[in-house]
């Protein structure tokens, strides 16, 4: 995939900028070959996945929503009533109803299976249960995050996101007008130069356009890579002093996310404290809401339950104004809140990332912010498709098509710096690039059919 800048005519000795020009070119195109389809499923996923509240709410309605009533049960009361249809459900999370409409959602281990159940507050019916791992928006986002096959598929999206940005990079490169005085071909695409032209354009002035929203986009979704986003969340530190109980850390530096899943992305490497065991017992699920109440936590938080006797509560909220994202331990014991984490006590950094994560969700600024990430998904597919098209186009017959490369060419100082610094930043597109090379090296150069098919 190329932005198919057209090069000057020149003599035959070509300039340095020429011959870094082709090389430039010539990486774009193979990188934009490989990991287009990639970058075209991540686009048609993700926008479908921008609307998971509104399409949720239309496939579980019977689930989420209820006839209000005069008088809700206690959540206890409910369990109950949950536990007689399902006698061998294990309770981990509770969801209370946080709306007149809404239904209390408890996540239960049943037989060995993870399940969500809906309970009626009202009068306790239960209207149903989901498995989560099968929730169709759930499918999605693994398919978004790993396409389904685990690790693997974790480092093949992680890699395709990192040359992607490479792909901005050396796309704005082949872009720069170079001193072109008509804004169309540039800002504009020129509609009636032909269909070669027509799909140049398109390719170049949509990529130009969108560069700074698609770059923020591939930003804001590594934080969840398995490598990145791995050295990311180490990296936003959070100060000390979330441990309420003394000044001292807590017993236990398992981090959070070991324990519960789906708290804030901020709160994942948070460490879990451990309850002290006392003589009046474990408090009540009403009592850990009404804590949870006079910490002001935002509606719709959920209570995952203790692990074991030295495990705590933890409330969590997971709003779409991350501003509002709290994260509680509490003592099952005492009922003393042992880790308060908000918005104001992360780091710079975590505060960007969260920020990050709502954006890249379409969650901030709600169905503008959807909006807007559906844009430059469709955005990408453009791009991605308007490439594939202009080089069908331009293909000779038996070749790849690949620009040429200078058979005097010489690695401009600059270029690889770039070059080292970008894998740098990016490991798995430094790993890639020295794979490449070392076949290009080994196999490629040898075997004369390769080496005239790949150019």
């Amino acid at each position: 995939m190329n932005l198919g800048v057209e090069m000057a005519n020149g003599g035959p000795q070509q300039t340095k900028a020429k011959h870094v020009y082709a090389a430039i070119w010539r990486w774009h195109f193979y990188a934009g070959m490989i990991f287009a389809p990639f970058l075209v499923i991540l686009a048609v996923t993700g926008g479908i996945y921008l609307f998971k509240p509104q399409i949720e709410s239309k496939m579980y309605k019977d689930y989420y929503y209820v006839q209000q009533g005069q008088q809700q049960l206690t959540v206890q009361e409910q369990i109950q009533k949950m536990n007689q249809v399902y006698p061998e459900a294990k309770l981990k999370k509770i969801k209370p109803s946080y709306a007149p409409d809404r239904s209390t959602e408890f996540e239960v281990s049943n037989r060995g299976q993870s399940m969500l159940i809906y309970v009626n507050p009202y009068d306790g019916k239960v209207l149903g249960d989901i498995n989560p791992n099968t929730k169709l928006m759930q499918l999605i986002r693994d398919f978004h995050g790993k396409l389904m096959m685990g690790t693997t598929g974790d480092r093949i999206i992680e890699l395709s996101a990192c040359w992607a940005m490479i792909l901005l990079i050396t796309g704005i490169y082949l872009w720069w007008p170079r001193g072109k005085k008509s804004i169309y071909g540039i800002i504009l695409p020129r509609m009636h130069n032909g269909k070669r032209v027509f799909w140049r354009d398109m390719h170049a002035v949509t990529a130009f356009w969108l560069s700074l929203f698609i770059a923020a986009l591939i930003l804001t979704g590594l934080p969840w890579s398995g490598i990145m986003g791995t050295y990311i969340n180490k990296t936003a530190t959070y100060p000390q002093g979330f441990f309420s109980f003394d000044p001292q850390k807590p017993q236990s530096t398992i981090p959070t996310k070991d324990v519960v899943s789906g708290v804030p992305w901020a709160a994942e490497q948070l460490p879990m404290p451990n309850s002290t065991p006392g003589m009046s017992g474990v408090i009540s699920i009403e009592q850990v809401m009404n804590i949870g109440k006079s910490n002001e936590l935002a509606p719709g938080y959920q209570i995952a339950l203790p692990a074991d006797e030295k495990g705590v509560y933890t409330i969590y909220s997971t709003t779409a104004d991350p501003k509002k994202q709290t994260t509680l331990h509490i003592d099952q014991y005492s009922g003393k809140v042992l880790a308060d984490q908000r918005f104001k006590d992360f780091s710079f950094m975590a505060k960007a990332v969260t920020i990050g994560i709502a954006l890249h969700q379409g969650e901030y600024f709600g169905v503008i912010n959807q909006i807007i990430c559906l844009l430059v998904c469709l955005g990408i597919i453009l791009v991605a498709v308007s490439g594939v098209v202009m080089w069908w186009m331009r293909k000779p017959e038996g070749r790849v098509g690949a620009p040429a490369l200078p058979k005097d060419f010489k690695m401009v100082k600059w270029v690889a710096l770039i070059t080292l610094v970008l894998g740098i930043v990016f490991p798995l597109v430094g790993i890639s690039l020295l794979i490449v090379l070392l076949l290009d090296a080994l196999i490629i150069r040898r075997i004369p059919a390769l080496k005239q098919l790949l150019g």
